[in-house]
């Protein structure tokens, strides 16, 4: 099911003319692998990283650790973070973040269960994101947040397309 909103949102994301760009935490890379398998891809897709160790998001990404120490590296703070930074390393309409808790180890707590995942996106400059608790095993909380994305960037390229027309009186 995942696999269909993510063509839909590529198909949206090519008719905008736009491109996309991951770095992803807990999700490891499989957000960006998604769109590498859609028809789209060599239009939309410009690239993802991986930074699942939080010493990467710091190193690579240029996260400031206090940052990190601050709110933990799965927090809605450094995602949003990420994808800032990413901008800078991976030119792009859109840039998505992912960090999270999909197995037990990290920063969960009562108040952030495993299972807690943290999405944000930058498009031009509207910026979106979510928290959500999902419930499974890894994968399955994996593929949850996958759709969830999907489904909020394609709320977002409609609403983007609708404001187009208004603006244009098409």
């Amino acid at each position: 099911m995942a696999e269909n909103k993510i063509k839909e949102c590529s198909k949206l994301i090519a008719q905008h003319g736009m491109t996309i760009a991951f770095a992803e935490s807990a999700t490891a890379g499989w957000l960006c692998s998604e769109f590498a398998l859609t028809d789209e891809s060599g239009q939309v897709l410009k690239g993802g990283i991986a930074c699942y160790d939080a010493d990467l998001k710091v190193s690579l990404l240029g996260v400031p650790k206090g940052l990190i120490d601050q709110f933990t590296p799965e927090s809605m703070e450094v995602t949003k973070e990420m994808a800032y930074r990413l901008a800078h390393l991976i030119p792009s309409d859109i840039q998505v973040t992912v960090t999270g808790l999909t197995t037990p180890g990290g920063s969960e707590t009562p108040e952030k269960p495993v299972g807690t995942m943290f999405v944000y996106a930058l498009i031009h400059d509207r910026h979106l994101g979510f928290r959500k608790v999902f419930q499974g095993s890894c994968e399955e909380i994996i593929q949850q947040t996958i759709q969830a994305t999907a489904e909020m960037l394609i709320r977002a390229l409609t609403q983007f397309n609708y404001h187009q027309h208004i603006s244009t009186g098409a």
